[in-house]
């Protein structure tokens, strides 16, 4: 019965601390280790290991404690959409891509992140579609993969 009681209680335990989402965690931190908070103020910025904070099984660097003090008021705020991977990716092929945190846009308010390498830049083939429909787009299909 003890065995029973304590590999509940772990059970639980994982169950908390799991994340709700799939997030793209690269080096082990969201973003690659950049500032979300950042990104709000027009630039991409790496963190810092002297501030760091988990939000939903998540490590998040930032470059202040600022901005730490910023996320933990409000962490859905600055958030990135689809669990940080390429909302490009997301939006036309359904499909969880790595990203460059260096190219992002902020549309309404919300963080969107972007493949950029080997001469093919997302956030410009983003752009120059209609972005308003490929985030309708993205929305639908990160419900569908975003476990």
């Amino acid at each position: 019965m003890k065995t029973y009681f304590t590999v509940l209680f772990l059970g639980i335990g994982l169950l908390l601390n799991a994340q709700s989402i799939d997030y793209n965690t690269k080096k082990g931190f969201a973003v690659h280790g950049y500032d979300v908070v950042a990104y709000f103020d027009g630039s991409a910025e790496k963190g810092s290991k002297d501030f760091v904070v988990t939000h939903d099984g998540v490590k998040y660097k930032f470059s202040s404690q600022e901005n730490l003090d910023k996320f933990k008021e409000n962490p859905v705020q600055y958030l990135p959409q689809y669990g940080g991977y390429c909302a490009y990716a997301v939006a036309l092929k359904s499909k969880k891509v790595n990203v460059d945190p260096n190219t992002f846009e902020i549309r309404d308010d919300k963080l969107y992140l972007f493949y950029n390498s080997w001469g093919t830049n997302t956030l410009e083939s983003w752009l120059a579609k209609t972005p308003d429909i490929l985030v309708e787009k993205a929305d639908a299909n990160w419900e569908q993969i975003k476990y």
